[in-house]
């Protein structure tokens, strides 16, 4: 009997996601790639993509406090893509400019 509890306390534990890992590479990253945009002042020369980034990076953050793993690494991505796109139109931008 006690090994029938204790094999389904297990699978109850396994399938709760406490065996989710924590998406640190995702999450530095994506603040890698925000600070990156904001230095080449992305949120003047790409507002549109800047803004985007900062959504998504702090919708991440958020979801990675109430350990949304899950949720925390897809806005980390999303914040990312947006992030490197708004640093490149920015530095495209004012090189265009000069």
């Amino acid at each position: 009997m006690s090994i029938t509890k204790l094999i389904v306390l297990s699978i109850f534990l396994t399938a709760c996601g406490l065996t989710t890992t924590r998406p640190k590479e995702e999450m530095n990253m994506a603040q890698a790639a925000f600070l990156a945009a904001k230095s080449s002042k992305a949120e003047v020369h790409a507002p549109g993509l800047f803004r985007k980034a900062e959504v998504y990076y702090l919708k991440a953050k958020s979801a990675y406090r109430r350990k949304y793993f899950n949720k925390a690494k897809q806005y980390a991505t999303l914040s990312q893509k947006f992030a490197e796109q708004a640093e490149f139109a920015a530095i495209k931008k004012a090189t265009q400019e000069n």
